[in-house]
């Protein structure tokens, strides 16, 4: 289904989004755990004291609510690259083993080198998932070339048994489990706007590659013969479309910690809004992931105030429901 059809409307979606987005990053600098009032807000950017509250809008929760926002576009577009190049709309980062390899590394940085800072957990947990991605991009293109199922078989198997390793290592070791469970479970509280500049670069560089190759993604969920047939050198479009989810999804994993559902639930509702035409899906699923993102962060804070939820937590709440009734909707097909 497609709800905008014509060109002028889908620009004007993506206006709209915006305009959303940009509404949720100012609710979620002027809600959290400390209340401030709005006022308070608006003195720490135009009339700057150095107060306690004026600290905790510019160090705190402007970089997080920026974060939320940007590792959201990241999975969501990450999302809809896999399943349009699988062909499975059950598909997400998670398939690729990128958050499984992820976790590994940081559970093995932690028990094997003591890290401890939120700076040291993004780098082992990008250089995890890349490699992770690289093994199953090397393990679908055996005997022949890659497709869709080999991909998924191997992301499959390598996710399970990269899991197993990490569950055994904190079950092994206690105190590596008190030290990172919280960033098992997605959270981007304590993220501050150099661990955002870090990994800036590489999102970007994900997300213009993913624009790029809008055209060419559209044309391979058709199929592979019909790709073909229109003059793409699909082998090249599939080895830079997994170069774009790796450094998206391994972005995002890297400076929020696995945080699931984005990348299998943003894609759907892009899709039910624009089609299949994936020179408009990404930047709508870019749009909608930062809204979902920075929306479930804000009530991961306020639920239960002064404690707060880890958004893995939250994200579940949402996605979950709809992954059930995707799952039944495939199977009644």
């Amino acid at each position: 289904m497609r709800v905008l059809r014509s060109r002028a409307a889908l620009s004007f979606g993506l206006v709209v989004c915006s305009g959303v987005l940009l509404l949720c990053l100012l609710a979620s600098v002027r809600f959290g755990a400390a209340r401030i009032g709005t006022w308070e807000v608006i003195g720490a950017f135009v009339d700057y004291g150095g107060s306690e509250d004026d600290l905790i809008i510019r160090t705190l929760r402007v970089p997080r609510a920026l974060i939320a926002a940007l590792v959201g576009a990241a999975l969501a577009v990450a999302g809809a690259i896999i399943q349009g190049l699988t062909r499975n709309p059950l598909s997400d980062p998670g398939i690729l083993g990128i958050e499984a390899g992820a976790a590994l590394a940081v559970v093995g940085s932690v028990f094997l080198l003591g890290a401890s800072s939120l700076t040291t957990y993004a780098l082992f947990a990008f250089v995890g998932a890349a490699v992770a991605a690289v093994v199953v991009y090397g393990l679908g293109t055996l005997g022949g070339g890659m497709n869709p199922m080999k991909l998924v078989v191997a992301g499959a198997a390598l996710a399970a048994l990269l899991s197993s390793l990490t569950t055994a290592v904190l079950i092994f070791n206690q105190r590596t489990l008190e030290e990172i469970r919280f960033w098992l479970a997605g959270s981007v509280a304590g993220r501050d706007l150099g661990l955002l500049l870090q990994v800036l670069p590489y999102v970007f560089a994900g997300l213009l590659l993913a624009f790029v190759l809008g055209r060419q993604i559209t044309a391979l969920t058709l199929g592979e013969d019909v790709a073909t047939g229109l003059g793409q050198r699909t082998a090249w479009v599939k080895s830079l479309s997994v170069a774009a989810v790796v450094l998206l999804a391994g972005s995002a994993v890297a400076i929020a910690g696995p945080v699931g559902f984005v990348g299998l639930v943003v894609p759907h509702v892009a899709r039910f809004f624009v089609g299949v035409d994936y020179r408009w899906i990404l930047p709508y699923s870019a749009l909608l992931g930062a809204i979902l993102l920075v929306s479930a962060d804000i009530a991961a804070r306020v639920a239960l105030r002064p404690q707060e939820l880890p958004l893995g937590v939250m994200t579940a709440l949402v996605g979950a429901p709809v992954f059930i009734y995707l799952a039944r909707k495939r199977s009644k097909g």
